[in-house]
């Protein structure tokens, strides 16, 4: 009998605007193919903050986080949920894989409760109100099952929701890395605009290609690894120790790039396991 393999794909906004976004289609279309159960978890901060400035709100970020008000939530809706979870569905109809846009409000998929104001790391010392930013409480997994079950890849916007009909908006990473956790997935494939973790940022052959949790703790604390990959990495380790296998964190992707990262540990990115 063979063996199903789960996999949670994460793309950044940035990605899913970009002409690579094919290419990832395309591998997505041969995982699928291969029997594996994937999901698609994708963000949209750039579009949602070009938005804002068009409409004339303002932009408010604590620390790279996003200060989330009414007007802010209705811009995130119309961007993530809306644009973008489109666009993405029809870029991996195109690669011949039959998606649905899911996000918390359809099916309970992604069930939230807003978030305490609290203290962040470069936040200062007081606690911080996001907003209508909320914190994951659970997922509606018996509804990723009846999709696989049926064939169809789920390609969930970072919008969760409460059973009051209260809707937060949810770091991307967030949602796609305790998505992993709760499917105790085979893979997580963080897409982001490097190539893996580098020794050397400015020097793409510096490539770490496996890294356990000790050793990413390592590269963090002798500042091997610097700036916004090192809470990529925190994350990762977070999301291993909730039971997801393997974190493959992956960039720059030319054909087949994506599904070798998967299929072979460390060809491709970096691949973080416990």
């Amino acid at each position: 009998m063979a063996v199903t393999v789960t996999a949670v794909v994460k793309l950044g906004g940035e990605v899913v605007a970009s002409p690579e976004l094919a290419t990832i289609a395309n591998d997505l279309r041969s995982l699928v193919a291969d029997g594996w159960r994937v999901a698609v978890v994708h963000g949209g901060g750039p579009q949602a903050s070009e938005l804002s400035k068009r409409l004339g709100l303002e932009v408010r970020q604590v620390a790279g986080r996003r200060i989330t008000d009414l007007p802010t939530l209705d811009v995130m809706k119309m961007v993530v949920a809306g644009k973008l979870n489109v666009d993405l569905c029809a870029a991996l109809r195109a690669a011949g894989l039959s998606p649905v846009g899911l996000h918390g409000a359809s099916g309970r998929m992604i069930q939230a409760t807003k978030r305490p104001p609290r203290v962040v790391t470069g936040g200062g010392t007081e606690p911080i109100d996001f907003g209508l930013v909320g914190d994951v409480t659970g997922y509606n997994l018996e509804l990723l099952e009846l999709l696989w079950g049926g064939g169809y890849t789920p390609v969930l916007a970072c919008l969760g929701a409460d059973d009051a009909g209260g809707v937060f908006n949810i770091n991307a990473d967030i949602v796609g890395n305790q998505l992993a956790g709760h499917l105790r997935a085979d893979h997580m494939l963080l897409v982001t605009g490097a190539p893996g973790v580098l020794r050397d940022v400015n020097d793409p052959t510096s490539r770490l290609a496996l890294l356990t949790v000790a050793d990413a703790r390592r590269a963090i604390a002798d500042g091997t690894v610097t700036g916004g990959m090192i809470p990529k990495l925190e994350e990762a380790i977070a999301v291993l120790g909730e039971g997801a296998k393997a974190i493959h964190i992956v960039g720059k992707l030319a054909p087949g790039d994506l599904a070798r990262a998967a299929r072979e540990p460390g060809a491709v990115g970096t691949t973080l396991v416990a």
